[in-house]
């Protein structure tokens, strides 16, 4: 199967096409594209998650950028990607590589690119790299060293970026507010490359951090997926309620997503996460700035947008196409509907960890729990429920489902499509200011159906609506003959 990049990376199976062979092709990819660039200048950063043989696809792209005199600062362990990105610009490197499928299942591996601010490559430097594959895998052109000569020559380093990671923390977040507030924290990483983060930042203070799902495991037992979604959550939602903890913060296998869960073990949608995140900014922090959303993410940054004379930019699911409008509007935070949000003064990138220790400084500045908090935006910008199903189809079927969305009603479930766009996959904004979203995953074999509405009875009728018009069995979530698994 030929190497694509998708919404963020190239994603494969692991063993069938992801492979250290294919990992080598992508990083000749890569250093081909430096080379050419700028010689390579300033070298490049590599990290990696917990996923199986993770730390080996590390080491191979290491090699490769070594074989071609590409200085790699290898990382000692296990990393988030956010401070993967972070470490791009702490070394001022040309790019970085991140070995991660992020919230995919577990049989799933990826190859992500940052460029030189830290963010996820753009599509045009994707494309530049993904061209030069075919041609280096019909002629085996990689260039590659072995590791232990590597760091012999010293083109291959060891990097620990904890400790300026946390460095950069403490000049974001007001960790004495958070460390003195005296909370009970449950946190979940989920297996992934999170672990441990939250309680080394904390430290020992009056807030105490208990984590569970702490080791290292690539089958992500309990869960489909690393994916801080309600669906994966339980877990941390029992123990936010026998252990009465004030709040739960859950991050995905690459720690660039947050999960949140109220004192009364209920998890909070990714839209109130984000537009909870986006008053903290405006409100608490008395910050302006630019909002940078997604087309499938929540319309309350448009009311609070209103509120606090701040502008709005939508854009194309993936934060690939959120970084370059929030560094160029200098935007205050970027988000997406995946729980993925990015802020001014940090990296052009998504960070979980900064946003739970945001969230955690929101509740001590504003002495309210997650509940609270929620009723306390509801009562600013009116209640929006969100509801979403993923469909898993036969990539044969993707032009049919593309008539039938084209060829949607005038009206959805009992209210007429005011507006249709397309700039994300096909959304219908309603007369009463709901909205249906169907588009199709930019990384794995899905049909996703997303909706917002004043009730969550609401959202979920409008996504029932949107398989039913689709044609899709609701029993299973599948379309007909569609041969998922």
């Amino acid at each position: 199967m030929p190497i694509k990049f998708g919404t963020d990376g190239w994603r494969a199976i692991i063993a069938e096409d992801f492979t250290v062979q294919n990992v080598r092709y992508c990083a000749q990819g890569l250093a081909d594209y430096l080379l050419h660039k700028d010689g390579g200048m300033g070298g490049v950063v590599i990290g990696y998650d917990t996923r199986f043989a993770s730390e080996r696809f590390a080491v191979a792209a290491a090699e490769v950028m070594a074989g071609n005199g590409i200085k790699s600062r290898l990382c000692t362990s296990t990393v988030p990607t956010p401070v993967v990105s972070f470490g791009v610009q702490h070394y001022h490197a040309a790019g970085g590589i991140v070995i991660t499928a992020s919230h995919n299942p577990p049989e799933w591996n990826g190859f992500k690119i940052k460029d030189s601010h830290g963010a996820s490559a753009p599509v045009e430097i994707e494309r530049e790299i993904e061209k030069r594959i075919p041609d280096i895998i019909d002629h085996n052109q990689v260039n590659s060293v072995p590791l232990e000569e590597g760091l012999r020559q010293q083109t291959i380093e060891y990097t620990d970026l904890f400790t300026e990671y946390q460095g950069q923390i403490g000049k974001l977040v007001d960790l004495q507010a958070v460390r003195a507030a005296g909370f009970r924290v449950a946190v979940d990483p989920m297996f992934g490359a999170g672990a441990g983060y939250f309680s080394r930042i904390i430290g020992s203070a009056d807030t105490i951090v208990m984590e569970i799902h702490g080791e290292r495991n690539p089958c992500f037992p309990g869960m489909k997926q690393p994916e801080p979604i309600a669906s994966n959550l339980g877990g941390l939602s029992s123990f936010v309620e026998s252990n009465k903890t004030d709040v739960g913060l859950a991050t995905d296998g690459d720690a660039d997503r947050i999960g949140i869960i109220d004192e009364k073990g209920r998890p909070l949608t990714p839209l109130q996460i984000f537009a909870l995140l986006a008053l903290y900014l405006l409100e608490v922090r008395g910050q302006r700035g630019a909002i940078i959303r997604t087309v499938t993410t929540t319309r309350m940054v448009n009311k609070l947008a209103q509120m606090y004379g701040v502008p709005v930019f939508e854009t194309k699911v993936g934060f690939k196409h959120v970084a370059p409008i929030m560094m160029a509007e200098n935007a205050l935070i970027g988000g997406e509907e995946s729980s993925g949000f990015g802020y001014r003064g940090h990296i052009p990138e998504r960070d979980g960890i900064l946003s739970g220790l945001f969230f955690l400084d929101l509740m001590a500045k504003m002495n309210k729990t997650p509940s609270e908090l929620i009723e306390y935006l509801y009562s600013l910008v009116g209640p929006h429920h969100y509801h979403r199903a993923d469909i898993h189809f036969n990539p044969e079927q993707r032009d049919s489902i593309i008539n039938q969305a084209l060829n949607m009603p005038a009206f959805i479930a009992g209210q007429r499509v005011q507006e249709t766009k397309t700039i994300d996959g096909y959304h219908f904004t309603l007369a009463d200011g709901s909205w249906l979203l169907i588009r199709f995953s930019g990384t794995e074999p899905l049909l996703r159906i997303y909706a917002e509405a004043e009730s969550p009875q609401r959202a979920r009728e409008l996504v029932a609506e949107g398989k039913k018009l689709l044609g899709i069995e609701s029993s299973n979530n599948q379309l007909p003959n569609s041969n998922a698994k």
